[in-house]
């Protein structure tokens, strides 16, 4: 028994990081609608936040729900059965959830428990229904034992059923309420706010309270059986007196102190669902540990069967703190949470710009179908009605405030409470009428319904949000196919390899999330990169040069720089220095990309007077964009070749590449120091070095079609070779419309 009391610490080992990555995933339900508002300073909203969690981890009731559930039957099974079981949910879990962390999309920590108990718990019973005929008590008669009767497989198709169910439903009401809402107050709210907010905030408030004693408090280990029924007797009558003691207080507050109505809803709402999920979703991440403990403790050094796991089995309150402390820590300190977290409000901005997904052939039929019924509609309504619906979802003045902000919010208070507000109701009712739900499911679908109701999925935005919401659904129920899967490998392979494999799929855990830590971790470095870029304030002419001379002269050292190394790794046949560089020229191709879909933004806050300038600024831009193209065609067919294994380049195409790359790298050095030093009298020597790059390159063409002709060279090489030629001269010629433009720029603005 000594090994299985390494196995549990190994459990509590695992939960501690399940814990971090489930956080990292489970922050975007509470967090998305206070950051996306800005309705507070960040600390402030993550301050409320942690007091949420530790106020839900304190009343959580601590039941063991994984075994108290039925997802399988642990009467069935034996000690050692059950440990493998319990080794392969938190080695899946672990692994799952950091891997959905990575690539910043929301799941159901809920689901993917669910289902790794699923496919471990199969694993287990289909190995010992194979080793021979097992007899089980059913209803008091014996029989031999088959798979299912192992499993409680109704339990995961209700899951599947409440998933499809909440999706749904919480995508609806959150479209409904959110037009109906802004129908009420509009986006210019601030005047009936003042007359409808109490009671608007009174409602919402009494919600969330409902939500609260519902979903929080009822489960607290401190309260007596008395009080919880008397919550759940009274519940209409504590909402009624919630309802009309909040609606006063607000009211007061609006008239004495001019508090913000609309930010106590969305503060009040953050701390809810917080204190929601550290109180119920706790149970996904340490539910798993405290059942391998209990079930040591009921073993006492036998191999038995686990009848004692279907009981209530309440966990120790310094159990419960310590893992809230956990989840406060991560919420502060996790760079993955806010990776998760940027998904969610990428979808549900309220203005356009770059977008995270690209459009899909579904997207784009909705899309379509959804115009063509619009219009339909347009036609059939009176035209003074849909005048005043516009005038109710008019823009524009909260548009001319946004503009005036460096860095406004993603979406208004009011979406943001309805968003609190719809997603308490609904997890609540739930929650009373005992049927599954994900709180990730219901807080995501919501906030991509009152987007919808709230104009942000326009029609130039629209086909791209429509394929994100769609990535994430998808998502979900890849979640749960993931889980089943992995689960029921690792539970067949720990139950083959025993001790030695618990601790190779440990440590290979280990490894894949370091590594996956320090891949995330350059992606966020890069990020910051990109983000510091943009956040350059460009408002007049000089500040717009400055930018552009930054951007010149980093496209044209990249753009040699990654030129040089892929010819370089082509002649070496250097796969893996060649794979860098084809990243690096993607790279270099998005960054272009980026620079290109925020003109907008950046000639939007220019001065007025500067039409010119912006003129100056495109050209720029759209030269630079040609010349990542250049790089990124060229590079590309040189990665292929060399990851295809085709033949390597004769010497004689060699020393051409070699002289060709030197040249490249001497034209661009010229043209780097010409743009620094400003002193565009170089330009007859720029121009000078594109020509002899172009006869070369002519040269070096014809001198390939004679190889051809004379069949000293392959297909795979010609293609090859032609298409860097071709390439090469593509990139000499942006470079100097570049530098061209540049100087235009610069001698435009200078005469001003």
């Amino acid at each position: 028994m000594d090994i299985y009391l390494i196995f549990v610490f190994i459990l509590f080992a695992l939960a501690i990081f399940d814990l971090i990555v489930g956080v990292s995933n489970d922050a975007v339900n509470f967090l998305n609608s206070a950051i996306g508002s800005k309705v507070a300073p960040r600390n402030v909203i993550m301050i409320i936040a942690s007091l949420g969690i530790l106020f839900g981890a304190v009343f959580s009731n601590g039941m063991m729900e994984v075994a108290r559930k039925g997802i399988f039957h642990p009467q069935y099974f034996m000690f050692t059965e059950i440990m493998v079981i319990f080794l392969a949910v938190m080695i899946t879990d672990i692994l799952l959830l950091d891997f959905f962390n990575t690539i910043g999309l929301p799941t159901s920590t809920t689901v993917s428990i669910v289902f790794e108990i699923l496919g471990a718990a199969v694993a287990v019973a289909f190995l010992k229904v194979q080793t021979g005929a097992h007899t089980i008590l059913v209803d008091g008669v014996e029989k031999v034992a088959e798979v299912s009767d192992y499993i409680n497989s109704g339990k995961a198709m209700t899951i599947i059923g409440g998933i499809l169910l909440s999706v749904v439903v919480a995508f609806t009401v959150g479209l409904i309420v959110q037009g109906i809402s802004r129908l009420a107050f509009s986006f210019n709210y601030k005047q009936p706010i003042k007359y409808f907010g109490a009671i608007w905030g009174g409602f919402a408030i009494a919600a969330i309270t409902y939500f609260i004693l519902i979903k929080g408090v009822k489960g607290a280990a401190f309260m007596d059986s008395d009080t919880k029924d008397y919550i759940k007797d009274n519940w209409l009558l504590i909402s009624v007196a919630s309802f009309a003691a909040w609606t006063i207080l607000l009211q007061l507050l609006n008239w004495l102190f001019n508090i913000n109505i609309l930010k106590v809803i969305v503060l009040v709402g953050t701390f809810a669902l917080a204190m929601a999920f550290a109180g119920n979703d706790l149970v996904n991440f340490i539910g798993v540990p405290l059942a391998g403990f209990e079930a040591f403790n009921l073993a006492d050094g036998n191999d038995i069967l686990m009848d004692g796991l279907a009981k209530k089995v309440h966990t120790p309150s310094y159990f419960l703190v310590i893992a809230g402390l956990i989840m406060v820590l991560t919420l502060w300190f996790s760079k993955k949470a806010r990776s998760v977290t940027e998904t969610e409000l990428n979808l549900s901005r309220q203005d356009e710009g770059e977008e995270r997904f690209n459009a899909s052939i579904f997207a784009r039929l909705l899309v379509r179908r959804a115009i063509t019924t619009s219009t339909f509609f347009s036609t059939v309504i009176p035209e003074p009605i849909i005048l005043k619906l516009k005038k109710r979802f008019d823009q524009k003045e909260i548009e001319k405030q946004w503009k005036k902000e460096d860095n406004p919010p993603m979406f208004d208070l009011i979406r943001a409470s309805v968003n609190l507000t719809v997603a308490s109701i609904l997890i609540s009712l739930a929650t009373s009428y005992k049927l599954p739900l994900s709180t990730t499911y219901v807080t995501f679908m919501v906030a991509m319904g009152t987007s919808l109701a709230d104009g942000a999925w326009g029609r130039d935005s629209a086909v791209y949000r429509i394929t994100g919401v769609f990535t994430v659904i998808g998502g979900w129920f890849m979640t749960a196919l993931s889980a089943f899967t992995v689960a029921f490998l690792v539970a067949l392979f720990i139950s083959w390899a025993k001790f030695a494999g618990v601790i190779l799929l440990v440590v290979l855990a280990a490894i894949a999330i370091i590594r996956s830590n320090r891949a995330h971790k350059r992606k966020r470095e890069e990020k910051a990169i990109l983000v510091e870029e943009d956040s350059e304030v460009v408002s007049n002419a000089e500040a717009a040069v400055a930018k552009c001379n930054k951007g010149v002269t980093g496209i044209l050292g990249t753009a040699s720089g990654i030129y040089y190394a892929a010819v370089q790794s082509l002649i070496d046949e250097n796969r893996k220095d060649l794979k860098e560089q084809y990243d690096l020229s993607i790279k270099l191709n998005e960054k272009t990309k980026k620079q290109k879909n925020n003109l907008y933004k950046v000639i939007a806050k220019l001065q007025q007077e500067s039409v010119e300038t912006g003129h100056y600024y495109v050209q720029v831009l759209d030269y630079q964009r040609e010349m990542a193209h250049s790089i990124s065609f060229l590079v590309k067919p040189i990665y292929e070749h060399v990851e295809n294994n085709h033949k390597a380049l004769p010497q004689v195409q060699v020393n051409e590449l070699l002289e060709l790359s030197y040249g490249i790298n001497e034209f661009t050095n010229l043209a780097v120091r010409m743009v620094n030093e400003g002193n565009f009298s170089l330009l007859d020597d720029v121009h000078k070095k594109q020509g002899i790059i172009i006869e070369l390159l002519n040269t070096y063409r014809k001198l390939q079609i004679k190889r051809i002709k004379n069949k000293e060279v392959g297909t795979k090489n010609s293609m090859l070779y032609l298409s860097i030629l071709n390439e090469t001269r593509n990139l000499v010629l942006n470079a100097v419309n570049v530098v061209k433009a540049q100087r235009d720029f610069i001698q435009y603005t200078s005469s001003k």
